[in-house]
């Protein structure tokens, strides 16, 4: 079919390919405040933005995303319960019928908080945890941030709050304890999700060390096959080019159907690539957050058809499009090259081909440093804090 062919009449893939009129995965980074350090960290997150939106302004975006009827938005950070008008913006949106899914750390989730929480509609809840055992998830997150992770669980069970969810970021530690996570959601009746390890933010540093390997990409492969339940969103389409598609988006949405909104109203086309190439305005600016995701110049630019690049010679090409814009991004492949986990070892070729010189390196960020620079290590141990007021 044509690409000049209406929207309307083109496969779902397609339209997806051209952009919508409003995202469907939104992520809201609210604030880069963090009272842990996880290693992987996307955003590099520990301390608060002096700029990040007021509390005026949040609320003014959660009026545009239910204008341009947004189902719901992906809050993150950072740490987001941190922020003193969590529950406000959380009500606020609920009301004006924009869904939110949030995902926390669970060190400020009591049980009053999950009774606040299942009393609400259009809410859903994630808690990340990097671990099935304490010792692998703690040497990521910080010591003690399982157990605290762990009681935020329990708390939600026990407010009857439903189905939530525990995201894992798959790393070559934890890839073998998948039968471990799923049984630990059973046990709580919620579901399972796993996310890719990106190496962005922090996770810069932290790639070369805890990405998985091509036998450990294979079997995880393959276990997501026999186990559709498992979401997995937009992070393994890559791994469609071992043969049958994954469920989920196989496609790199960055700037067609994703985007973010970071703390301070900048708005970026893909959460895993926070940096100014690929920033396409802010909520700030004159026509806000509509504007920017329907008229900025970088979103159009991804939009249209893409080059097949390095990977035009390579009969899996429809399958896995090349790969994640932000995998290669930060280890320093082009864009239309293959990605660095290519199930085939295009990757490990091109970053062979690269050779030392110099990669994308992310900034600091938000991190916590010391007098020189340095980042600081995560708090321990990590203690599960019970506010004056839940």
């Amino acid at each position: 079919m044509s690409v000049d062919a209406p929207i309307e009449n083109l496969p779902l893939r397609q339209r997806f390919t051209r952009g919508l009129d409003a995202p469907i995965c939104l992520t809201w980074e609210l604030t880069y405040a963090c009272n842990l350090a996880c290693v992987h960290c996307l955003s590099s997150s520990g301390r608060r933005d002096p700029l990040e939106l007021t509390p005026a302004e949040t609320l003014h975006v959660v009026d545009e995303l239910a204008d341009m009827r947004v189902f719901y938005v992906n809050i993150g950070g950072g740490e987001p319960m941190l922020r003193p008008d969590f529950f406000d913006l959380l009500s606020y949106a609920v009301d004006h019928k924009v869904g939110v899914k949030f995902s926390t750390n669970g060190t400020r989730l009591t049980a009053e908080r999950a009774r606040r929480l299942a009393g609400m509609d259009y809410v859903d809840v994630q808690i990340s945890i990097d671990g099935a055992l304490a010792s692998t998830n703690d040497a990521v997150r910080g010591e003690g941030s399982f157990a605290a992770a762990r009681t935020a669980m329990d708390n939600l069970a026990a407010a009857d709050f439903g189905q939530f969810k525990i995201s894992v970021v798959v790393t070559r530690e934890n890839v073998t304890q998948l039968d471990q996570f799923s049984t630990i959601a059973e046990s709580y009746g919620a579901q399972l999700r796993l996310t890719r390890l990106r190496p962005s933010g922090r996770g810069v540093d932290a790639w070369d060390a805890l990405h998985p390997t091509a036998d450990q990409q294979r079997m995880l492969y393959h276990w997501l096959l026999e186990r559709p339940d498992v979401l997995t969103g937009d992070s393994f389409f890559h791994l469609s080019a071992l043969g049958e598609p994954l469920d989920g988006l196989n496609l790199c949405g960055a700037g067609r159907v994703v985007c973010l909104i970071d703390p301070v109203g900048d708005v970026y086309a893909c959460p895993f690539v926070i940096d100014d190439e690929f920033l396409a305005g802010s909520v700030r600016q004159e026509g806000g957050f509509a504007r920017v995701w329907r008229q900025s110049d970088l979103f159009r630019s991804l939009r249209e058809p893409q080059s097949a690049g390095a990977c035009a010679s390579c009969g899996s090409y429809d399958a896995c499009q090349g790969g994640c814009m932000a995998a290669k991004f930060f280890t320093g492949l082009p864009l239309d090259g293959p990605d660095p986990e290519c199930v085939f070892g295009h990757g490990e070729d091109a970053l062979a081909a690269r050779g030392s010189g110099p990669a994308p390196v992310a900034a600091v960020g938000h991190s916590k440093v010391d007098r020189r620079g340095v980042p600081l290590p995560v708090p321990t141990p990590v203690r599960f804090r019970t506010p004056a007021r839940a």
